[in-house]
């Protein structure tokens, strides 16, 4: 029939389909053919029930589609919520003032489609945010609709301000146009921690040299560290790691930490500062020079000799050393220096001088040693220590004192002749002291005496101050000034004190004695 020869057709409703990944779709296939021998639907998707008429089968399908291989087909999408949103990560340390990438990534955002801009993917937005700051934000809509996944790229200027600040990526599907709701989805946050470190090398102040047994202090500083806080500073000496007190001071950081030498470490050693930040370091190198240098040996054979007595002196010091003795080097450097004496009095309390140079690292040292030398000799007592004529004042006080020289010291003793009684103290002086004493200075080499006069002055009190004068008796001449003992002065002497007063006299008997 007519009917008969009108070419049959076949219908899929519904023609475009969105539905969220994971619900159901209901898809009706119908033909015009009055008696269809064969037909069907053909998916991927898993079914989930079937129902069926004479030109007509209905069925329901979970899933995503393939494309219907009857002569009409339907364009489903099942739309995926973005459950996935990542952040690429970050760098553990970026440095401040360069660029780095943030990226995000949507693992399958979309279905596959055959209309651009009609599936999810078209709906989808990614944001890239610094805290709740957005810094890029894109849509898909145009992007071809077979691909798979989505990703959004933005190039960041580190700033100080960034260190500690989180970045994150949101996604939104917005299928409300599509009578679904509005999906939305964001990454885990990343931190990124940014730092500043000074392109300067670190400040090390260090001695050049240090000698076994002492120790000095050594310091190393560098500035301009952001964040200051999280920078490390390390001191090593050789292969011996220092333990340094570290101090904070803005964006300077310094270490201090003693340097002990020892024996073990003699030698070319390197001291070095390390100061490390966001995986990046700056180091500085010195060279630190331990050396052993003993004091030189100062020897005398004898040091308390007696006169006459042969004494040698010697300098000596260590192998690397050139010793002087009293000015004269020794002839080959580690060699000793030596002299001879044969001592007299006048050696005694004599200083030896000895000096040892040694050259470090092209640095000239030196250390010293001195020696006193003390001769054995008889007392000696003279008319400085002791005088041969005192003259006292009647009424005062004085001693008897008499200093002799003499190595060991000697001990001083004076009796009055006539006298067994030693004279110590002081005396309150009177006619009866006047005469004469004898002095004897001994010690451990010998002894020696002296013989000292004692005689007295006539002093007068009065106001006005009276005038004294002395006349011999059977004389007219005054007795004045210093006079050199001898026995005609031995006798009788007035003494009349005057003044505008009147005037006193006293008779005064003087004894010469002689040895």
């Amino acid at each position: 029939t007519a009917v008969a020869q009108e070419p049959f057709w076949a219908d899929l409703q519904p023609r475009v389909a969105l539905v969220e990944r994971g619900g159901s779709l209901w898809l009706s296939c119908s033909t015009n053919c009055p008696r269809p021998e064969r037909g069907g639907l053909e998916t991927s998707l898993r079914r989930n029930g079937t129902q069926r008429g004479l030109r007509w089968l209905g069925r329901g399908l979970r899933g995503r589609a393939r494309h219907p291989s009857v002569s009409n087909s339907s364009d489903s999408h099942f739309a995926e919520r973005p459950d996935r949103v990542e952040l690429v990560p970050l760098p553990a340390w970026q440095p401040v003032g360069e660029n780095f990438t943030l990226s995000c990534r949507v693992p399958g955002a979309g279905p596959r489609g055959r209309v651009p801009g009609a599936g999810p993917r078209g709906s989808l937005t990614l944001t890239l945010l610094r805290g709740a700051q957005e810094l890029i934000r894109r849509n898909f809509a145009g992007e071809p609709p077979r691909a798979r996944g989505a990703v959004l790229t933005a190039t960041v200027l580190a700033r100080r301000e960034d260190h500690g600040a989180n970045f994150s990526c949101r996604a939104e599907l917005d299928l409300r146009p599509h009578g679904l709701g509005l999906f939305e989805n964001s990454s885990a946050p990343r931190e990124l921690r940014t730092f500043a470190l000074s392109p300067d090398s670190p400040r090390l102040i260090a001695p050049r040299l240090l000698e076994v047994g002492s120790e000095k202090p050594v310091s190393c500083s560098l500035d301009g560290l952001f964040p200051a806080p999280e920078a490390g500073i390390y001191l090593e000496l050789g292969d011996q790691r220092l333990n340094p007190y570290v101090t904070l001071e803005g964006d300077a950081l310094m270490a201090t930490a003693t340097v002990t030498a020892s024996a073990e470490q003699e030698g070319a050693r390197q001291l070095v500062c390390t100061v490390t930040l966001g995986g990046e370091s700056r180091e500085t190198r010195e060279n630190l020079t331990i050396y052993s240098f003993p004091a030189p040996l100062l020897n005398l054979s004898e040091p308390n000799a007696p006169e006459g007595k042969m004494v040698t002196v010697t300098c000596t010091a260590g192998a690397r050393t050139l010793v002087t003795l009293e000015g004269i080097p020794a002839a080959v450097l580690g060699q000793p220096a030596q002299l001879q004496l044969n001592v007299t009095e006048n050696d005694d309390r004599r200083g030896f001088f000895c000096e040892a140079i040694l050259e470090v690292d092209g640095e000239i040292l030196s250390k010293n040693e001195s020696a006193e030398l003390r001769v054995l000799y008889a007392p000696a007592l003279d008319s400085v220590g002791c005088p041969e004529q005192i003259t006292w004042l009647e009424g005062t006080e004085a001693s008897l004192s008499c200093v002799a020289h003499g190595v060991p010291p000697p001990n001083v003793s004076c009796v009055r002749t006539g006298e067994a009684k030693i004279v110590e103290g002081l005396l309150r002086v009177a006619r009866e002291h006047a005469g004469t004493y004898r002095c004897e200075a001994t010690n451990a080499r010998d002894s020696r005496t002296i013989t000292v006069e004692a005689s007295l002055s006539c002093v007068a009190h009065g106001v006005p101050p009276p005038n004294v004068s002395c006349v011999r008796t059977g004389e007219a001449k005054i007795v004045e000034g210093l006079l050199r003992v001898a026995r005609e002065h031995a006798g009788t002497y007035r003494c009349e004190a005057t003044n505008a007063r009147g005037s006193a006299a006293k008779n005064v008997a003087v004894t010469v004695e002689c040895e």
